[in-house]
């Protein structure tokens, strides 16, 4: 289903002359991130450059690790795909907003209602010309740690399925949730939390990384760690190789447990790489 969404988002694009690009691994385009979190990160450079000006619609994939300990709820994954639209001094916000009502209106997804910050509810909520409700949310507000702007939400069924925002007042830089639109339209169940660890590790590793000690390496053993522990599976080497792994460090905590019965959680990861409560969830 996800599948038929992307060539609906690439038609839709390609009939109003818009370039588009579909990305499906999650490495950074820049240093900022270990792995690329938002559809805009390519486009970054664009935004402060004012001689630039331009429009691209793309679908890339995204990891974030600040959802781990929010997956099975049915809206956080770590790893989903962003269907985004950048425009560069081009696309007006009421083109903007214009442009994916359409879109979600062809998709049978259109809002229940859409929010605006105060502050530009006066400015921004007649865009929507009386298409649907438009709620006054303080919490509108968006920054990417250079740049801050002001962003209209749109929502169905209580849920959040993308924004709109506004940088520098003449640039925008839209994103919906690609699974999560899905959900909506096609009735998909939601993920349970194994099948989202499975997920995010198997995204990690075809995006060309491996098990290690830093960065990326470490981020795919901690996911792997997580899904071995949960009692998941993966018919990848690597987490035959974690699981091996794992087994010998229960062998060594249970053998030096009665040594250091009094040592903080911090001295066994520190010493020995032993995380307690992974130890503690399989005793």
């Amino acid at each position: 289903m996800a599948g038929r969404l992307i060539r609906t988002y690439q038609e839709f694009c390609r009939v109003r002359g818009i370039d588009f690009s579909l990305n499906l691994s999650v490495r950074p385009f820049d240093s900022t991130t270990l792995f690329c979190s938002a559809g805009m990160q390519q486009y970054k450079p664009l935004f402060p450059d004012a001689a630039f000006k331009g429009t691209f619609a793309n679908i890339q994939s995204c990891l974030r690790l600040g959802d781990l300990d929010e997956i099975g709820d049915g809206t956080h994954f770590l790893h989903f795909d962003m269907i985004g639209l950048f425009s560069f001094r081009q696309m007006t916000l009421e083109e903007a907003i214009d442009f994916w009502l359409d879109f979600l209106a062809g998709i049978g997804a259109w809002p229940d209602h859409v929010t605006i910050h105060p502050d530009r509810m006066a400015d921004w909520a007649p865009l929507y010309r009386g298409r649907l409700p438009v709620v006054p949310d303080p919490e509108c507000l968006w920054s990417d740690g250079t740049m801050r702007s002001y962003c209209t939400e749109f929502y169905k069924q209580g849920v959040e399925i993308g924004n709109i925002v506004n940088p520098l007042g003449s640039c925008i830089d839209a994103g919906f949730g690609l699974e999560r639109l899905d959900m909506l339209i096609n009735g998909t169940p939601p993920a349970a939390p194994q099948a989202i660890l499975q997920d995010a590790i198997s995204t990690i590793i075809a995006s060309g990384y491996r098990p290690g000690n830093k960065e990326q390496g470490y981020v795919l053993r901690k996911l792997l760690r997580r899904l071995a522990v949960m009692g998941g599976a993966l018919d990848h080497p690597f987490f035959q190789e974690e699981l091996i792994r794992q087994q010998r460090l229960q062998e060594r905590y249970v053998r030096l447990k009665p040594k250091h019965p009094d040592k903080p959680a911090q001295w066994w990861f520190d010493t020995h790489g032993i995380d307690i409560t992974d130890m503690e969830r399989r005793d």
